[in-house]
């Protein structure tokens, strides 16, 4: 679908690809960005939008001069990685639960880390740079190298799937872990203070800003570049556990090559050229969708997702969603379903099935295909996937 233009007055409009009306408190939100001055165009809304903390889970905003680090969030760099097997779906018949077992051996989910330092972890070059971060994570490297190749919780997952040619893919949902919340934390009390001392009137504290050319300005983006590539390298070296424990499987050990591989961010800030003028991209639950660009749009863990290429659309900066978007907050959700619903929504796929994992129940998220359908003009399909098997952190 096209966009449509929001009716509501702000320095800045605010296109959005959503089907539904924006409720009260989203409009409110999507009008505090839309106000700051440093906005560049417009501000994008994508079809799977939801309410966040100061901006809109599902916004693009491309900022001149200044980044707003509540804005990009604390789970810096979190996205999405794929891979597609060159195995069958009969391959996988009798295995699924041996599978699932030996993901949640080897890859650690919530608030677990890695007993020691894997050696690829070890090994990442950017550990050297560990000392220029924030003081205030200074006596974290230990827990960030041992979170190295760990899941986190929430919403994050490793999903085994099949496309609709039954070929196997692999896939995994994960961020920069409790490093990357800390330096956002960090950052964003920083932005916060600076305008107390300023006395900028904002909509929202958490709308507060770093100006470009300043040392905090400078301090937070090579904190967040940081904080991006861990996340990035994080999925890489779970993904090779997954791989490795799908080839013992499948392939009796016997190492196999990706026939496609996706790797991509959907919470986070690049500098990017738009409308041929140099502006700060902010992605808040987005994924950059340039001509060519591969990207993964995620379903719920009973749905389907895609696998998409981006059509290079200007008027989203280059975007397009990061999976359904909740409709029913984490509680709710636990209040309106019960673990009944959630083995009827999870039938055919190998998961856990327990209170535990209610809040992800499938009719929390808004029905993908709906998502997909309103931005046909963002991306293609390339490839649409099913899971059979899902790990949930």
């Amino acid at each position: 679908m096209p966009y449509e233009k929001l009716e509501i007055t702000t320095p800045a409009p605010v296109f959005s690809w959503a089907n539904h009306p924006l409720g009260s408190e989203e409009t409110k939100m999507a009008k505090n960005v839309a106000s700051l001055p440093f906005v560049f165009k417009h501000v994008a809304l994508m079809p799977d939008v939801h309410l966040g903390k100061g901006a809109l889970v599902g916004s693009v905003i491309a900022t001149k001069e200044a980044i707003i680090p509540a804005a990009v969030g604390v789970d810096i760099g979190c996205g999405m990685c794929a891979i597609k097997t060159p195995f069958t779906a009969e391959q996988l018949e009798g295995k699924l639960k041996k599978i699932r077992l030996d993901i949640e051996a080897a890859i650690p989910t919530g608030f677990n880390e890695n007993k020691d330092v894997e050696k690829s972890a070890a090994n990442w070059q950017r550990w050297r740079d560990f000392s220029d971060l924030h003081p205030g994570v200074q006596d974290l490297q230990r827990k960030a190298m041992k979170q190295m190749g760990s899941l986190g919780g929430g919403n994050h997952f490793i999903e085994v799937c099949l496309d609709t040619e039954n070929q196997v893919w692999l896939m995994l949902h994960s961020g920069s872990r409790n490093i990357g919340n800390k330096l956002a934390q960090c950052h964003i009390h920083t932005a916060k203070e600076l305008a107390k001392m300023a006395g900028n009137k904002l909509p929202d504290p958490d709308l507060s800003y770093f100006v470009a050319g300043t040392r905090e300005f400078q301090a937070y983006w090579h904190d967040l570049q940081w904080a991006q590539d861990y996340a990035r390298f994080n999925r890489d070296v779970m993904m090779a556990r997954f791989q490795h424990i799908i080839e013992k499987h499948l392939a009796g050990g016997k190492a196999t090559k990706p026939l496609l591989q996706v790797n991509c961010h959907h919470n986070y800030a690049e500098k990017e050229v738009h409308f041929d003028e140099d502006v700060y991209v902010t992605r808040k639950g987005a994924v950059r969708a340039q001509t060519e660009d591969y990207g993964i749009i995620p379903g719920s863990m009973g749905a389907k997702s895609f696998i998409v290429k981006g059509k290079g659309n200007a008027h989203s900066f280059c975007s397009c969603s990061h999976g359904a978007g909740r409709l029913l907050s984490r509680n709710k959700a636990k209040n309106v379903y019960t673990l009944d619903d959630l083995i009827t929504q999870t039938q055919g796929v190998e998961c856990r099935k327990d209170t535990g994992v209610l809040d992800e129940i499938p009719g929390a998220y808004k029905p993908i295909d709906q998502v997909m359908e309103n931005q046909a003009d963002l991306v293609e399909v390339v490839a649409t996937l099913k899971q059979v098997v899902c790990v949930k952190g």
